[in-house]
Order: structure tokens, then sequence, then C-alpha cells
């Protein structure tokens, strides 16, 4: 009996320290959004001849998917800021230099606030810069349940399991010429959503009347907003190799700018590598 009791305190004592391990790692205080390994790609990218202006004016959620109950009936499954994160990815590039057209209106009414405080003398009010590029495109897909599983295991009250689940979130994103409506490069992105579970415990008779149950567990859950973040930055890296890749942007140094590691590891997850080494060697 008293092995039993010494079992028990040292297991509690044990999920204790897990969960305050757990929270230890947890900042409570506010801070930027992690930065991803695709973020890292899009900034490691070589320069382009001269950054085009581009526009942004809608990239929405287009997959109609909403939380399933008991979650919520309203709440949708994606985040609704694709736009604001889109423009920061291509903030973020050298390729690219957004300008505000989701909040056109706003800016239009400030310009002729500040205009009448110039007594009508336009001259001093720039005009807006006009894009080059216009930004297409949307959160496309939103795929639940894709891929589930687990395994456990129980002897004499005693075990342990684990289970997964798999959701895919899919982006497509859309060069367009301004000046012609030619589609200059178009790429769709998809990104995994990786939710785990694992628990331990203890569902045992000490003797005919007492009975000793102990349970400790662990749920990680990858949350959808950068999930969504990591799928738009992938897309903005693909579209920039595709446009070198198509002729329809250039690189700032050709001989350089071929022979970049980001670069080439998109291009290969496009194309063959026999193509890839071909069209490093016309340079």
């Amino acid at each position: 009996m008293n092995k039993i009791l010494v079992s028990l305190f040292l297991l509690s004592l044990t999920a204790c320290s897990s969960v305050d391990d757990e929270f230890a790692d947890i900042d409570a205080t506010s801070s930027l959004m992690p930065k991803g390994e695709t973020y890292y790609d899009l900034v490691s990218l070589p320069f382009p001849q001269g950054a085009m202006i581009a526009a942004v004016y809608d990239f929405r959620d287009q997959t109609g998917q909403y939380k399933p109950i008991p979650s919520s009936n309203f709440s949708t499954a994606v985040p609704q800021s694709g736009t604001a994160f889109l423009a920061q990815s291509l903030n973020d590039s050298a390729w690219f230099i957004p300008v505000e057209r989701e909040g056109l209106q706003n800016l239009l009414t400030e310009r002729k606030i500040l205009r009448a405080g110039l007594n009508g003398n336009k001259n001093k009010l720039p005009q807006l810069n006009s894009a080059q590029v216009l930004m297409e495109g949307g959160i496309v897909a939103y795929d639940t349940n894709i891929k589930t599983g687990g395994a456990g295991a129980r002897y004499l009250g005693i075990g342990a399991s684990g289970q997964y689940r798999v959701d895919s979130i899919t982006v497509n994103l859309r060069a367009v010429d301004i000046r012609t409506g030619r589609l200059l490069s178009s790429v769709t992105t998809t990104k995994s959503v990786i939710s785990k579970e694992i628990t331990a415990g203890v569902f045992k008779f000490i003797d005919a009347q007492d009975l000793l149950e102990a349970e400790v567990g662990y749920t990680s859950n990858e949350p959808v907003s950068l999930c969504v973040v990591s799928a738009i930055e992938s897309a903005v890296v693909h579209l920039i190799a595709d446009g070198i890749w198509k002729g329809a942007w250039n690189l700032g140094d050709s001989v350089t700018g071929l022979q970049n590691e980001t670069l080439q590891k998109y291009w290969l997850e496009a194309h063959s590598e026999a193509r890839v080494s071909a069209r490093i060697k016309r340079g």
C-alpha cells in the first residue's frame, strides 16, 4: 500500500511539473508575430533589377468554411485578414512596393482634407502612385481532417495514447500587368495545420474498494493565422521565382542571383532538376 501511495505522489509531482514547464515557455506579454521558415526564404531572395509597385485590393477568404459546432456557428475557420498578410509579405520582400488600396476611400478623404488646408494649391500635394502590378487571389480552400490517426497501449490499467489531425490551407496568388491585363504569373500553395494530443494515465483498483486514477496530457494546435501567413509568404516567393523563370521580371545581377540557394530551391520544387540546371547555365 505504501509503495502505491508513493507512486501516486510521484506521478502527481511529475504531472504538475510537466504543466509548470509548459506554462514557463509561454510569454504573457505582447510581441511581434513569430517568423517562420518561409519568411526567411522571402528575405533571402536575390535583389531585383527594380522594385515594382503592387496594388492589393482584396485577398478574400473564398473557402466558405466555418468553425464546427460547438466552437461557433458563425466564426470562420480561417482569418479574414488575408489582404493585410499579403501586403506585409510584399513589403518584406525587396521585389514589390505595395500601395494602399484596401483603405483607398479613407486615403482619398484625408487627401481632400489636406487639400482644403492648402487653400486649393494642388501643386503642394503629390499625386498618388499608380501600380504596375495588380495582386489578385485569395484563400481558396480549407480542408479539415485530411489525415487523422493515433496509437495507444494499456496494461493492467496503466497506459498512454496519442492522436493527431491534419488540416490543409490552400492559397492562390496571381500577378496581373496593369497596362495589358496579362497574367504574368499564378501560383497555388498549401500549408498543413497540425493538431496533436498525447495522454498517459493510471486506472487501477488497489483493492476491492480503493480506486487509483491519475492522468497527464498535452495538446498542441498549430495557430491557423500563422499557417495562413506561411502559405501567403510561400506564394509570394513562388510568384517571384516563377516570374524570374518566365522573364516577367529580372534579377539585379543575373550572375550571382541565379546561384541563390533559396531561388534554386523553389525552382526545383516547380521544375525538374535538369531544367533548373539548364536555366542556370544559360544565365
